[in-house]
């Protein structure tokens, strides 16, 4: 998953990330680390918030952007 790099690369701390996912920070800590499954609704919201698409979070797509 891609969602450590996203975060980097748009300057936000995990704690940011958290607040915005409306969860603690440990349990989104967990999902960078791979030792917790994101939840849909989460990957979603990141998805959104990034303005990408779920593919390119999840690593089975290269192309950021989602337009044609």
């Amino acid at each position: 998953m891609r969602i450590k790099d996203l975060r980097e690369d748009h300057n936000l701390t995990q704690a940011d990330v958290a607040k915005i996912l409306r969860i603690k920070q440990n349990t989104y800590s967990q999902y960078e680390n791979g030792q917790r499954q994101i939840p849909l609704h989460c990957l979603i919201a990141l998805a959104k918030f990034y303005k990408t698409s779920t593919d390119y979070i999840l690593g089975l797509t290269d192309k950021m952007n989602t337009d044609a």
